[in-house]
């Protein structure tokens, strides 16, 4: 009966996707409309006149462009058990990720109509899709290992029953529909454990004897647990333990880095990968075509998008535009509203499309600098906060600065990563571990994410200090014709172009 019912939503969703593909603009003004009728009797409703049926240029005009530091009040409504503040009704579930510039960590709301609409409908999408392109796999018939997080108490209400916060992936299973329940491993007992040693050890027990077909999570904690159970099966191969494994849907960091790992982990030409675009505040696009990089934008999930061109990014009142305005090769901001209650909101993110028929993507990176090569989205207040601890700490001066990971390929078989930091001190450390030690640990205490994948090394192992010679920096920057000005080196980097570049300067 289940299946009957699987394969059913799996053909409607292959119908509703092919129909925001051929009409984006009525599907994303049918969202408009809808957020913004269901949201008119909120606080947040009746200060901007939702129920004067607004056009989306007098929603532009009246809705002011919010990030989470902006949103806050609002939100800490919310978490503090308000009802009708930003979306109608009391709001249970809240998702935590990397913190901002006053906090350690950021709770977004999730309703039940984000999870409903959004990540359970995105995962039919995925379900549908990936067995469209993959159907020798029998996805249905067999068993999707989904690693996710976990969650606790409402940091505001920690006494009130039936609130919680955590990863947004952990709130997803909680909650999950009897048909994703169905075809997900392992039980929720395990996937939802917070001692992560003890979590990846007792699932890769339990999933050596089940009938795997689908891997879905980010690739970090992945490796860590494909690791373990090749180590319990005693074999090297994945599929003399899964025959049937042929899918891997990842996201949350770029896959580029991991590709060969895995084809080195999984070496079979049956193993494919589709990549979705899934983030705490909803779940924004999927790897439609196999071979392709490019996102499909989902349309159809309770999100209206606008996006900030690159030269509104830092504008005190900035001027978005609309779906049916973008352009191919530009560099836009996201921003969204949405059925959990987040209006005009800047989720940090940047994206080019690379097709208006339909409406592609490829993610660019992130309107500030930041290092999220593992999930633990170390932002640049981060890293400036940290740098300036460890100073303090070791009566040392820093000069300049760059970071960039060291991904788990480079590591000799280790299935963990770490982050590389080159500084230019003016004034270097006595003790250059005390330093490295003061830097990990400000940015523990700062960063919740970075805390998290740091735990007891299971992911990320602790920063490797590289001493640059003074000048290092403006010599690279001499190089590049930006000594002087305005010009300045990145602090952090999602890949090690960079500074492999300036490494290589250094061994000339």
């Amino acid at each position: 009966m289940i299946g009957t019912v699987l394969t059913w939503a799996v053909q409607r969703r292959l119908a509703s996707i092919e129909h925001f593909r051929r009409h984006p603009h009525e599907v994303q003004q049918q969202q408009f409309r809808a957020l913004l009728r269901t949201a008119r009797g909120t606080d947040w409703g009746r200060r901007y006149g939702y129920a004067d049926a607004l056009s989306a240029r007098e929603f532009a005009q009246r809705v002011p462009v919010s990030s989470y530091e902006e949103l806050y009040p609002e939100i800490e409504r919310v978490l503090r058990g308000e009802a009708d503040v930003l979306w109608p009704g009391r709001v249970q579930w809240f998702a935590k990720s990397s913190g901002t510039t006053n906090a350690r960590s950021k709770y977004i709301p999730v309703t039940r109509a984000s999870l409903h609409e959004g990540h359970y409908r995105a995962g039919r999408d995925m379900t549908a899709l990936a067995t469209l392109h993959y159907p020798g796999i029998g996805i249905l018939s067999g068993k999707t290992l989904s690693l996710g997080g976990t969650h606790g108490p409402n940091p505001l209400r920690p006494e009130a029953p039936g609130t919680r916060a955590g990863d947004v992936s952990a709130l997803i299973m909680q909650n999950l529909p009897a048909w994703a329940e169905f075809v997900r491993t392992p039980p929720l007992e395990l996937a939802l454990l917070d001692e992560w040693e003890e979590k990846i050890e007792r699932i890769a027990r339990h999933i050596l004897r089940a009938d795997v077909r689908v891997l879905a999570g980010v690739p970090t904690w992945m490796i860590v647990l494909l690791r373990r159970v090749q180590q319990l099966a005693g074999t090297d191969d994945l599929h003399a333990i899964w025959p049937q494994l042929g899918l891997f849907l990842h996201g949350a960091v770029a896959f580029g880095p991991y590709r060969e790992l895995f084809r080195q982990l999984i070496p079979s030409p049956s193993m494919h990968y589709l990549e979705v675009y899934n983030a705490s505040e909803g779940y924004l696009a999927v790897q439609d075509e196999p071979g392709s990089e490019d996102l499909l934008l989902l349309l159809d999930h309770g999100i209206y998008y606008e996006f900030l061109p690159q030269d509104q990014w830092d504008e005190a009142e900035p001027q978005a535009i609309g779906l049916d305005e973008v352009e191919l090769g530009r560099t836009y901001a996201l921003l969204i509203s949405t059925n959990a209650g987040l209006w005009r909101y800047k989720i940090g993110d940047t994206v080019r499309f690379t097709s208006l028929a339909p409406y592609r993507i490829r993610i660019c990176g992130r309107t500030k600098h930041f290092l999220n090569a593992f999930g633990e989205e170390v932002v640049i207040e981060h890293a400036d906060a940290a740098v300036a601890a460890a100073c303090q700490a070791t009566n040392t001066t820093v000069g300049d600065y760059t970071a960039a990971p060291i991904y788990f390929a480079e590591g000799a078989g280790n299935s963990r990563g770490s982050h590389q930091w080159l500084i230019e001190f003016t004034r270097p450390p006595a003790d250059p571990a005390h330093f490295t030690a003061v830097l990990d640990d400000t940015l523990r205490q700062l960063n919740s994410d970075y805390d998290a994948k740091r735990h007891r090394d299971l992911a990320l192992t602790p920063p490797r200090l590289t001493v640059a010679p003074a000048g290092t920096f403006g010599r690279w920057l001499a190089s590049r014709g930006k000594l002087g000005g305005q010009h300045k080196v990145p602090r952090l980097s999602n890949s090690r172009e960079l500074l492999d570049e300036i490494l290589s300067q250094l061994n000339n």
